[in-house]
């Protein structure tokens, strides 16, 4: 099946289908509705603390053949999926930079 995604309702269409709903759920339960990039970073993070959603590791708008693969497919947090889209209301964008001791050392690349 040939999956449109290059207009916001080929988009719609998609995440509206029953196809994907199903595999969705089917991704959530596999991650046991927990976060996968917090669970990396040893913290736990579940539906009772944040709105879980499914990530497209390889972006649905560049690898539309991949849309339905349940291996490129993960359940982040929404702080954790704006991070990764690099959208600025995740929690730590208003947290000031620490600069390193060694941020104005001479770098040999």
């Amino acid at each position: 099946m040939e999956i449109l995604t290059d207009t916001h309702e080929h988009r719609a269409l998609f995440y509206n289908s029953d196809e994907w709903r199903e595999l969705r759920e089917r991704v959530l339960e596999r991650d046991h509705y927990e976060c996968v990039m917090c669970k990396a970073e040893g913290r736990v993070t579940d539906e009772a603390d944040s709105v879980l959603e499914v990530d497209h590791i390889n972006e649905l708008e560049y690898y539309p053949e991949q849309a339905l693969d349940i291996d490129n497919l993960r359940t982040l947090c929404k702080d954790c999926h704006n991070k990764r889209h690099h959208r600025f209301q995740y929690a730590n964008a208003s947290k000031p930079k620490v600069e390193s001791k060694w941020s104005k050392d001479e770098r040999w690349d």
